[in-house]
């Protein structure tokens, strides 16, 4: 399995589910607008201040999860890891965890995001944007660049067969790693998946329940289940299989970076974390490399102690 998925189901030492598909975000882009743009995202050293700054130049449109919710929480923790940062650790401690936020890292995450935010780049409505704004932006006259999860390349070629979207536009569909925060520290993407799980009152908990997670998450079958579905599988091997790299070209880049992603927090009240951090940098274009971090910090450290309500 992909460490990343063993490490997102693990809590003290103890793995509490299987890993059954992973996931992780790339950068999309339209590789016409790239042209204009003058740049090469799959360049060594790619970074954001470049993308923004080419598609500033030339009109073009970054696309992002803003909306207060998950994926933001997302995009934060992608960019505070890929500046060498974390938000939280010794999260074994419970609620006495170390709220890292308020750092260097954080304070880089904080730049960007508020870069972006208040260029003419971002999309207009990215303080309420989720995956699929950001791909119809990326689908608009504007298009140029977007990062966001795998099911994309499956989701366009659906869509331009049905005529929901210009036939043209898979062609012109190009894909890249993650921008680096800095460009010389490789990106850290987001990490995601699904995890299976028994439950621990369940009759049949020590017999038939773990055969069944063994077969649905043997090799073939998750192989089945990419091809299926477009969700990526949490076993590096399936992305090898000649099946898989036909019917997704980016394979091998979506498993190299499964494999360089990066796990959000791990603790049990990842949800108040979660929350905690959306509370303080949303929206994005409020956002303040001086004293977000910090606020964000000290309101996390709050809600953990019962000193405050989300």
């Amino acid at each position: 399995m992909f460490p990343a998925a063993v490490q997102s189901s693990t809590w003290k030492g103890r793995l509490y589910a299987a890993p059954f598909w992973a996931n992780t975000q790339i950068l999309w882009y339209r590789k016409s607008a790239a042209r204009k743009a003058g740049v090469d995202p799959t360049a060594p050293g790619f970074t954001w201040d470049q993308m923004i700054d080419a598609a500033v130049r030339v009109n073009l449109t970054v696309g992002a999860q803003g909306d207060k919710y998950e994926g933001y929480m997302v995009w934060i923790n992608a960019l505070v890891a890929s500046a060498g940062g974390r938000i939280i650790s010794a999260a074994e401690r419970g609620n006495d965890a170390s709220i890292d936020i308020d750092s260097p890292a954080g304070r880089e995450a904080a730049r960007i995001i508020r870069k972006l935010a208040r260029s003419k780049a971002a999309s207009p409505s990215l303080s309420t944007d989720i995956e699929e704004q950001a791909r119809s932006m990326l689908n608009g006259p504007r298009g140029g660049f977007m990062v966001n999860w795998g099911y994309i390349w499956r989701a366009e070629n659906d869509d331009a067969e049905h005529g929901v979207i210009d036939k043209s536009i898979p062609g012109d569909l190009g894909w890249a790693p993650y921008p680096r925060v800095a460009a010389d520290r490789p990106s850290r993407p987001p990490f995601g998946g699904i995890e299976l799980g028994i439950g621990a009152f369940g009759k049949y908990k020590d017999t038939h329940a773990v055969d069944a997670v063994r077969c649905l998450t043997a090799p073939g079958n998750m192989k089945k289940y990419m091809l299926d579905s477009g969700n990526p599988a949490a076993r590096p091997e399936v992305f090898d299989d000649p099946e898989v790299q036909r019917e997704f070209p980016m394979a091998t880049l979506i498993r190299d970076s499964i494999n360089a992603a990066a796990p959000r927090p791990i603790t049990p009240y990842y949800t108040d974390v979660s929350a905690a951090v959306q509370r303080r940098w949303h929206p994005p274009a409020s956002v303040n490399p001086q004293t977000t971090p910090r606020r964000s910090a000290e309101f996390v450290r709050a809600v953990l102690r019962d000193e405050a309500l989300l």
